[in-house]
């Protein structure tokens, strides 16, 4: 069966969301853009799961099923701010649960880490190191996926807070990360140019990051995959392996608000070309300019414009739009 995902997905308890973020609405305009399948969002917020509890039920496969059948995933996302190699870090990561069960250690072991009540995108002071080896240590079905991995201030390679490979953030963690998300601002063709990525040691997934349930954000970024059964360990495998994971749906890289250098207050954005010719200042204010994806791939890629990785999937790029 194909199953085109979106499972990065806030509720209305998290910043810069919708207040009418909810579950039905989800479902409506998922039916309506197409998709088989969403991520709950926030299942640790204590109102959200309140929902989640009141709405859904789960099946035996770890799927949640709202009354008419629409399925979602165990998802969340957490920001984790820390100090690691002498540099501030901002990671946001997304976390999946297998089950009921699991999404209760999760949400225990986070509010053991800090308020779970003040945001749906919880912020922690641990280390990406450390989430990933104690969420491990409670069931390895746990899945860890870095989210938007190019932005500038909260992606693991971003240029203001990230990392230069998966192997520099996770340490001897690292093998236990199977795939990182795209974001908007970047897509298979720019990742694959990365080591970790063209060797096949992590696959590429995209999701939208959507914070309403409009048709133009739903679905803006997914996943394909074919899968004999919807089930969590049949989407896990697929993320993990490769197998199963048939494409990609992208937004168009220079579509996304981080694609190029320059400053969002100061309605300026040029290409590394520029960039370099201005030294790197904002020709409007004078200071340094934020390093866009599109620079920063060019500083951490270990192959040219061109190279495929070789677990790579096929990719569509589509233009949100509004009608």
């Amino acid at each position: 069966m194909k199953v085109i995902a979106d499972l990065q997905i806030h509720s209305k308890y998290a910043r810069a969301t919708s207040k009418n973020l909810s579950i039905e609405n989800l479902e409506k305009y998922a039916r309506m853009k197409g998709l088989d399948l969403l991520g709950v969002g926030d299942f640790q917020h204590p109102l959200r799961r309140k929902e989640i509890d009141e709405k859904l039920t789960e099946d035996d496969k770890g799927i949640l099923r709202t009354a008419t059948g629409f399925p979602f995933l165990w998802q969340t996302e957490v920001s984790l701010m820390y100090s690691q190699g002498g540099k501030r870090r901002a990671v946001h990561l997304l976390i999946f649960a297998p089950n009921k069960d699991m999404a209760d250690k999760i949400t225990e072991f986070l509010g053991s880490k800090g308020r779970l009540d003040y945001d749906g995108r919880p912020i922690f002071g641990m280390s990406s190191i450390e989430l990933v080896k104690s969420l491990k240590e409670i069931d390895d079905r746990i899945e860890i996926i870095p989210a938007h991995c190019m932005t500038p201030w909260f992606g693991l390679f971003g240029s203001k807070s990230g990392f230069d490979s998966l192997k520099e953030c996770f340490q001897d963690q690292a093998e236990k990360i199977y795939a990182i998300e795209s974001g908007m601002s970047a897509d298979p063709d720019m990742l694959g140019r990365f080591e970790e990525v063209a060797s096949g040691k992590v696959n590429v997934v995209s999701f939208s990051d959507a914070h309403s349930f409009w048709p133009w954000r739903l679905g803006r970024e997914a996943t394909i995959f074919e899968i004999e059964e919807l089930s969590y360990d049949n989407i896990l495998k697929a993320i993990r392996t490769g197998n199963g994971m048939k494409a990609t749906i992208e937004t168009p890289p220079e579509y996304g608000k981080y694609h190029w250098d320059g400053h969002r207050l100061c309605n300026f954005s040029c290409p590394p070309s520029e960039t370099k010719k201005l030294g790197g200042i904002c020709p409007i204010c004078k200071k340094s300019m934020i390093i866009g994806v599109d620079n920063r791939v060019e500083e951490i890629a270990a192959f040219p414009q061109g190279h495929k990785a070789r677990n790579a999937e096929p990719s569509t790029k589509f233009y949100p739009f509004m009608r």
